[in-house]
């Protein structure tokens, strides 16, 4: 089930949240706590004007709420209010037993028992939750995981207490998000989801509905993902959800936050993940845990694209071809001979070598001048300072592939005394936003433009057919979330 948190501070703001949400909820987690206090009594009438089944919650602050007053006073208002239809009423699990209870329980209200920790995860999690189940309650915990370690304690809950056959088990924070879309692999009953994000790592439920498909994935669905560090941003899972979809293909892609690549591929293990894509910092670190590699990939050092292929990972990197695609009628027809390349680091890799094997001269510029030599000796290029790069202008083309310009810093100009004279192609990587201070003053002088959404697509396309062994499906939009615009 997806469950809906209502986070309005009045009865009228937590209904109209409902309606506007409840396509893609199962249920409702009507938070109490939140509601101004005038509008708390009034929240026992809210099961009888929605309909989906209510789960009673009022939570202290130090689970991450925001009921303020007396535990005495918490404890009034939940035994009056669970009096209204709710399904479920949520109770910490170092409380005593309440007095009401007994009612609850007579009344087939069922009692969630609830374990929250912010900072980590407690070593006895298995244990909590089974001694709650004992109680014939339902078992909630809500950790923090702060490895990959701690994703693969919780991906095993599902084996370690399949006897327990109603729990809610989540993981909190980024490291967490992976728990909140495949929560069914964690036998868990349920994901929390909410508009504004009340705790760490919360999902809009239209996006885990409608992008992660997550209340539909079950034992065949094959997993794919994308591993970095940062990694939150990537627009990956909008580009492969869809197309699964648009294919019928059984399989959800998720992001991964990743700390160890070691350790993510005892959990790839773990989870039977099929494919995943791999972005910075991991791009060369997950090469010794690979069985075969192409060609690009060794000559580069850097792999964006893992597949399990017969029992190994074999490793490709899609960035070489997505980069290359959009020049090549431009190499082959001599209109592109000379390139200069901003940027010395890992998307750099990629782009200058593409051009040496196509046989562009290449010139990279840098601030780190020593990087910038390094990568030029590896690949026979030439190289200078970052603050040089007006003595190339009048190149065939430039390609930007620092992270000056993106988002927030939508302001940055890596080379702003570079002169576009309008015969340049220029070619930027970012694609948030999608037109940076670098591509705007080209585009102003005249230059063709290469934009880094469009090579995200292409070598987005290009890992979907690695993954799948299709072809990406014709009119299928990228998926936007509400919160986008």
């Amino acid at each position: 089930m997806i469950c809906l948190v209502l986070t309005g501070s009045t009865i009228e703001e937590d209904l109209a949240q409902f309606e506007t949400q409840k396509a893609y909820v199962d249920l409702v987690e009507l938070r109490v706590d939140l509601l101004q206090e005038s509008q708390r009594l009034s929240a026992v009438d809210v099961p009888d004007k929605v309909e989906v089944p209510v789960i009673l919650t009022c939570r202290r602050v130090s689970d991450g709420g925001s009921y303020n007053q007396s535990e005495r006073s918490r404890f009034l208002l939940l035994e009056q209010l669970s009096k209204g239809n709710f399904a479920y009423v949520d109770l910490e699990d170092d409380i005593r037993r309440l007095p009401f209870e007994q009612n609850l329980t007579e009344r087939g209200i069922k009692i969630i028992r609830s374990f929250h920790d912010f900072n980590g995860m407690p070593n006895d999690i298995y244990h909590r939750a089974s001694r709650i189940a004992e109680r014939h309650e339902i078992p909630k915990l809500a950790v923090t995981p702060k490895t990959v370690i701690d994703l693969i304690t919780l991906f095993r809950i599902e084996q370690e207490l399949a006897s327990v056959e109603q729990k809610i088990v989540l993981g909190m924070g980024l490291m967490g998000v992976p728990t909140r879309i495949l929560y069914k692999r964690m036998g868990s009953m349920l994901t929390y989801c909410s508009d504004t994000a009340i705790a760490p790592g919360q999902i809009d439920a239209r996006t885990m509905k409608m992008l992660y498909r997550a209340d539909s994935i079950d034992e065949r669905t094959r997993i794919f993902g994308i591993i970095g560090n940062p990694v939150m941003h990537t627009l990956s899972p909008h580009i492969h959800n869809p197309g699964f979809q648009g294919i019928n293909f059984n399989a959800v892609y998720v992001p991964f936050l990743v700390d160890s690549v070691r350790s993510f591929f005892i959990l790839a293990e773990t989870l039977k993940i099929t494919g995943f894509s791999v972005t910075v910092p991991h791009k060369q670190a997950v090469l010794p845990y690979l069985g075969k590699i192409t060609r690009e990939v060794k000559q580069i050092g850097s792999c964006n694209t893992v597949v399990r292929s017969k029992n190994l990972w074999s490793g490709t990197n899609t960035d070489y071809y997505g980069f290359i695609e959009p020049l090549l009628p431009e190499i082959e027809s001599a209109r592109v001979q000379t390139a200069l390349v901003i940027g010395s680091g890992g998307a750099a890799r990629s782009v200058v070598w593409a051009l040496r094997n196509h046989g562009c001269k290449v010139t990279i510029v840098n601030r780190d001048i020593e990087k910038a030599r390094k990568l030029a000796e590896e690949t026979m290029s030439a190289f200078d300072a970052l603050e040089h790069a007006s003595r190339y202008e009048g190149v065939d083309l430039v390609v930007q592939t620092t992270p000056v310009g993106m988002s927030p810093d939508d302001d940055g100009d890596p080379v702003p005394e570079f002169t576009f004279s309008g015969k340049e192609i220029a070619y930027e990587l970012i694609y948030k936003p999608p037109y940076t201070r670098f591509v705007t003053r080209a585009g102003a002088a005249g230059c063709r433009l290469l934009l880094g959404m469009d090579m995200l697509l292409r070598q987005g396309y290009l890992q979907f057919e690695a993954f799948t062994g299709y072809h990406y499906p014709k009119r299928v939009e990228i998926y936007r979330s509400n919160t986008e615009s």
